[in-house]
């Protein structure tokens, strides 16, 4: 009897969660994001990692559950990138983004920002934007150092120029009131992030659209290179960064409004900063899975959409793509 035949509810490679449904995506990312597997020790990994190989090979000691199966896929994708086969660093893996995240949220959206505190931010979020964008991109194609610093300075470039022309144009408005102004300031950031952070992507994936991105088809064999389903991967990716800047860097400032105006903070002006850090978390934790359960992260693509090379090279009618997260 095959592993296969053996362990039927277990899918090698694939994900848990039927991924063809929002709600499914949306269960399957909360695994990604899981925080406890920042916590698994180099021994707990390998042994995951041995686990799955025995999986394929067949070789699977009796009394292994489908479970510890699951398990063992989890921490392994959520640690290994899936075409480098590398660790991911720490901060910059899905499952640390909102605990290495939310610092910079809870920054960025400080009430009374100098123009020097909105600079450094502003360049602090690009910097582990970029770094969680290089670490969690699509690597069936090599990307050379040069193209990453190019997507990362013009990322930079774009939050702090619209952050910081967002602010001058704030404070020169006469017409505000200083109640309106300080209202308006706080919602300065997410314009400034949301269009940085498209910026970020395209430029720091610029590569993938001149040289495509590994297509495979049903049985996980690859089946070419494509330029057209690089397009497609860079469009959700961007997408899904647009969109998750936006609970992260609205919410907040709307709930905190209220909240200021509680007595207790009023009495108590030195819990303002502990709340804002709280309510920053509560947001960031609420965006951050379902912005990234808008597209699969295996995402597929009709073969008769791609290049005929493609088409001619396998008979399976729809093809898989990685799009990176």
């Amino acid at each position: 009897m095959s592993a296969s035949e053996e362990y039927p509810a277990f899918r090698l490679g694939e994900s848990r969660f039927d991924q063809r449904s929002f709600y499914g995506r949306l269960r399957h990312f909360l695994n990604v994001i899981d925080p406890r597997t920042l916590f698994v020790s180099e021994s707990h990994l390998n042994a995951s990692v041995r686990m799955l190989e025995q999986f394929k090979n067949g070789s699977l000691p009796p009394g292994v559950t489908d479970a510890q199966l699951w398990e063992a896929q989890k921490i392994k994708q959520a640690i290994i990138h899936p075409d480098t086969g590398e660790k991911i660093f720490m901060p910059f893996r899905m499952s640390g983004y909102i605990p290495f995240g939310t610092p910079v949220v809870v920054g960025l959206l400080l009430p009374n920002q100098t123009l020097l505190s909105t600079v450094f931010w502003q360049w602090l979020n690009q910097s582990h934007n970029a770094c969680v964008n290089y670490s969690n991109r699509n690597a069936s194609q090599p990307t050379s150092g040069s193209k990453f610093l190019q997507g990362y300075l013009g990322a930079v470039t774009s939050a702090v120029s619209i952050a910081v022309g967002l602010s001058v144009f704030v404070q020169k408005a006469e017409r505000f009131s200083p109640a309106t102004r300080l209202l308006v300031q706080r919602f300065i950031p997410f314009p400034a992030v949301a269009s940085a952070n498209v910026c970020n992507v395209v430029l720091m994936r610029y590569s993938e659209l001149k040289e495509g991105i590994s297509v495979l088809d049903d049985q996980g064999t690859v089946v070419g290179t494509s330029q057209v389903a690089a397009r497609h991967a860079i469009l959700e990716t961007a997408m899904t960064r647009m969109v998750l800047p936006m609970p992260i860097l609205v919410l907040p400032p709307i709930v905190m409004t209220f909240l200021e105006r509680l007595p207790l903070l009023q009495r108590r002006p030195r819990l303002v900063l502990p709340v804002h850090s709280l309510v920053c978390l509560a947001a960031f934790s609420l965006a951050l899975p379902l912005a990234i359960s808008l597209f699969p992260q295996q995402s597929q693509i009709h073969v008769s959409l791609l290049e005929p090379e493609i088409a001619a090279a396998t008979d399976c009618k729809i093809v898989t793509y990685n799009k990176g997260l």
